[in-house]
C-alpha cells in the first residue's frame, strides 16, 4: 500500500516524516498523470500545486480553517488529501467534479468556477467568523497569479487589509508567468535570509516595536523625524529589491516571499509564519505548471492546462480527431476579415489560445488586446474603441458574459457602440459543470435594446453571420456557438426575404402573405440545435402530423417572417440551448402577441436550473432536450392532450384542459 492510500483525511498527514511528505507529494503526481490522463482534465495546474497543498491542509485545520479555491480547476490535490481518491469518473456524469463541491464534502466551499472571486468570498467568510465570535478560525485562499488581474481581488484585498485583526492568509500560486524569477549568487544569499528575517517581521512584538519606533521618531523634534525617513527609505528599498511586495505594503498587507511552492517544507515554513501574525498576510509561492511531467512542461502553450484523453508516457491525445471545431472556424474566418479590414481589432481576457485567436495575433499583434481576467473593462474598452473608428471583436466563453452584463448593457448598448461579441462554449458545454455551461446568454441578452443576437447553425453560416456582425456599426452584435467539433452543413431550402432559411417544408404549403394555417407545426430552430429540429419534423411526419423548421439565423430581433409564418401554423415550437425563461421562445411569444397573432407557442430549452457535469449528450438527455421528447409532446399537442394546445382544425372545438378533443 502506498502513502496515498493511507490518506484518509488532512489530519492523518501530521504522522508524517519529511522524507515521507517527498514520497507522498511524488505519489500524488503519478497518481495524477495515470488517471487524468484516461478521463481529461486540468492537470498541468495539479501537477503545480502538490506540494504547497500539502503544506496548507498541514498547517491549518481543514474544514475548521476554511480553504477557498479561485476558480478550483486545481483542487485535484485537495480532493485527494480530504478522502476522495477514486478518479476514475473525474468530470462524468456520477463521479467526481473537477471542481470543489460541497456535495462531495465538508472541505470544500466554492463551487464557481469564475476566476478572481476567491478573496470577495475570503473576505465574507472573515468577517463573519468575526462577528459570530469564531475570529480564531482561518480563511486561507488559493489565488493564482493570473487571477490578480482580475479587478474583484483588487477590492477584495483593500478592504481585506483594512482589518488587521482578521485572520485571512492568501496564497498567491504564482506558476513563473507574471513574475520572472530572480537569478544569481547575491540573490540566492538574500533568499536564504528570508525564512529568518519572515519569523521576525510576523512576530507581534515585531510589529509593536516598529509601531513605538515610528511614534518616537515622528513625534520628536526635525532631526528624528528626518532619521525615520530615511531609515523607512532604505528599508522600502532593500524589500522591493528581495520580492515584489511594495504595492502589497502599500495596501497595508503584509507579505511573505517569495517561496518555493515546490518546497513542502518551505511552504510550512511561511505558512506557519503567517499563521502566527494572526492579521492579513499574502504568501507568495512560485509554482511550474505541469511540475514532474516533461510533456506537459515541454507544452510552450500552457503546460496542458486541460487535457482529454492522452497517452500518460507520452502525452498525445488519444481521442478520435477529424473535423474542424466551431473555435478553429472562428479563427480563421476573422483573421481573413481582419486582412480586409484595418478597423478590425481583436480582445480577449486571459483566453487567446482556447478561443482560436493564435493565428489572429502572430498576423497582426498589434490588432490583439488580451486584458487579463477582466472582462467589464474588455466590454467598456471596446466601447471606446469603436467610439475612436475601430470595430472591436470581443471574444469570450458565453459563461463568462455574465460578468460583464451591466457595461454591455450601459457602455456599448446604451451608445450604440459597433461591438462584436463572440460568445464560444454557448449552451450546454458538458465536463465542467455548472458554472461552465453557456446556458444563460440568449434570456440575458434578451434585455439589451438595439442588440442583434446571431446563432449559427454549421460552418458555413458562422462565416457568414460573423461577416454580417461586423458590418454593424451602430449597435452591439452578437455570434454564439456551441462547444467542439462543427457537424456537417445543413442546407436550407429556401432563403427568405429577410434572411430565415427554411429547412424543411411539407410538399403542399402556402406562401407567406397567405391566411389560414396549412400545416401543423412550425419549428423553429436556434443555433446548432436544426439536426435535431429536423429530426423531430421526420419523427412527428411519421405520425401525419406537418411540419415546416426554419433557422432565424438572427434570432434578435425576431424577424418578420418568423411571425408571419406562425400565423399559418397550428402551433409553434421554438427549440433552443438556453434556459427556456425569457429565452428566444419567450420573445418570439410576445411578438406574436404584439402582432395579433394567438398561434400556440412551446419554448423548448433548458430549464431554470445549474446542471451537474456529464457529456453534452447525458445533460441533454436528463434535461429531456432529445428528438424523442420534443416530438413526443408535440404530437400531443397537435392532437390536444398536452398544454399548449395546438390551433384546433376547421370546423373542431378547441381543447379544453384535461379534456380529449374531438378528432
Amino acid at each position: 500500500m502506498g502513502l496515498l492510500e493511507t490518506i484518509k483525511d488532512p489530519h492523518d498527514l501530521s504522522r508524517l516524516s519529511d522524507a515521507q511528505m517527498v514520497s507522498l507529494a511524488q505519489e500524488i503526481r503519478d497518481f495524477l498523470i495515470a488517471n487524468v490522463s484516461q478521463t481529461g482534465g486540468h492537470l498541468g495546474p495539479n501537477l503545480g500545486v502538490v506540494e504547497l497543498t500539502l503544506a496548507i491542509h498541514r498547517v491549518f485545520d481543514s474544514p475548521r480553517d476554511s480553504i477557498v479555491f479561485d476558480t478550483g480547476h486545481q483542487s485535484y490535490v485537495h480532493k485527494l488529501v480530504t478522502g476522495r481518491q477514486d478518479f476514475s469518473t473525474l468530470r462524468q456524469t456520477g463521479g467526481l467534479s473537477g471542481y470543489p463541491d460541497r456535495g462531495e464534502s465538508e472541505h470544500d466551499i466554492v463551487e464557481s468556477s469564475h476566476a478572481s472571486s476567491s478573496l470577495s468570498w475570503a473576505d465574507g467568510i472573515s468577517r463573519a467568523r468575526k462577528l459570530t465570535g469564531e475570529g480564531d478560525r482561518f480563511v486561507v485562499a488559493v489565488v493564482g497569479d493570473g487571477a490578480l488581474t482580475g479587478g474583484m481581488t483588487w477590492e477584495a484585498i483593500n478592504n481585506i487589509a483594512a482589518d488587521k485583526d482578521r485572520r485571512v492568509v492568501i496564497v498567491v500560486n504564482d506558476n513563473g508567468r507574471s513574475y520572472a524569477p530572480t537569478v544569481g549568487g547575491v540573490a540566492e544569499y538574500l533568499a536564504s535570509l528570508r525564512p529568518a528575517i519572515d519569523h521576525v517581521r510576523t512576530r507581534k512584538s515585531y510589529e509593536a516595536s516598529m509601531t513605538w519606533g515610528k511614534k518616537r521618531l515622528q513625534d520628536g523634534n526635525a532631526a528624528g523625524r528626518f532619521v525615520y525617513k530615511s531609515l523607512h527609505a532604505a528599508k522600502t528599498g532593500m524589500k522591493d529589491w528581495w520580492a515584489p511586495q511594495g504595492l502589497f505594503d502599500d495596501l497595508g498587507m503584509k507579505y511573505l516571499g517569495p517561496v518555493d511552492g515546490h518546497d513542502e517544507k518551505a511552504m510550512e515554513a511561511a505558512l506557519t509564519a503567517a499563521k502566527n501574525y494572526g492579521g492579513p498576510v499574502i504568501v507568495h509561492a512560485f509554482t511550474e505548471k505541469g511540475r514532474g511531467y516533461a510533456p506537459a512542461r515541454a507544452d510552450v502553450n500552457d503546460q496542458f492546462h486541460a487535457v482529454g484523453v492522452i497517452n500518460p508516457e507520452t502525452g498525445v491525445s488519444v481521442e478520435a480527431s477529424g473535423g474542424k471545431s466551431w473555435t478553429s472556424v472562428f479563427g480563421e474566418e476573422i483573421t481573413k476579415i481582419a486582412e480586409e479590414r484595418d478597423d478590425i481589432v481583436a480582445v480577449t481576457g486571459a483566453m487567446l489560445l482556447p478561443l482560436g485567436l493564435a493565428a489572429f495575433a502572430k498576423k497582426f499583434p498589434d490588432r490583439v488586446v488580451d486584458v487579463g481576467i477582466a472582462e467589464q473593462h474588455a466590454l467598456t474598452m471596446a466601447a471606446g474603441m469603436a467610439f475612436g473608428g475601430l470595430h472591436p471583436v470581443v471574444a469570450m466563453y458565453a459563461t463568462f458574459l455574465n460578468r460583464g452584463f451591466d457595461q454591455l448593457l450601459m457602455d456599448v448598448a446604451l451608445h450604440k457602440a459597433g461591438v462584436t461579441i463572440v460568445l464560444d462554449r454557448a449552451g450546454v458545454t458538458g465536463p465542467d459543470g455548472p458554472s461552465h455551461h453557456g446556458m444563460w446568454d440568449l434570456a440575458m441578452l434578451q434585455i439589451v435594446p438595439g442588440l442583434h443576437l446571431a446563432a449559427p447553425r454549421d460552418e458555413v453560416r458562422l462565416r457568414e453571420e460573423l461577416r454580417e456582425a461586423v458590418a454593424i456599426e451602430n449597435a452591439p452584435s452578437v455570434v454564439r456557438y456551441s462547444k467542439g467539433k462543427v457537424g456537417p452543413e445543413v442546407v436550407a431550402i429556401e432563403r427568405m426575404y429577410d434572411g430565415v432559411d427554411v429547412l424543411a417544408r411539407p410538399s403542399h404549403h402556402m406562401p407567406v402573405e397567405a391566411g389560414e394555417p396549412q400545416t401543423d407545426v412550425l419549428i423553429v430552430s436556434v443555433g446548432a440545435m436544426s439536426e435535431m429540429c429536423l429530426d423531430v419534423a421526420k419523427r412527428i411526419g411519421a405520425q401525419g402530423i406537418t411540419a415546416t423548421v426554419v433557422d432565424p439565423r438572427w434570432v434578435m430581433p425576431v424577424p418578420r417572417s418568423v411571425v408571419q409564418l406562425a400565423s399559418q401554423h397550428r402551433i409553434v415550437v421554438v427549440v433552443e440551448d438556453g434556459v427556456r425563461a425569457g429565452g428566444v421562445g419567450s420573445r418570439i411569444r410576445q411578438e406574436l402577441r404584439a402582432a395579433g397573432i394567438d398561434t400556440a407557442l412551446n419554448e423548448v430549452g433548458l430549464p431554470v436550473e445549474f446542471l451537474s457535469h456529464g457529456t453534452r449528450a447525458e445533460v441533454m438527455e436528463r434535461v429531456g432536450l432529445t428528438a424523442q421528447r420534443v416530438a413526443q409532446d408535440t404530437v400531443e399537442q397537435v392532437l390536444g392532450t398536452k398544454v399548449p394546445f395546438a390551433r384546433p382544425l376547421p370546423g373542431h372545438a378547441s381543447p379544453r384542459t384535461g379534456q380529449m378533443p374531438i378528432l
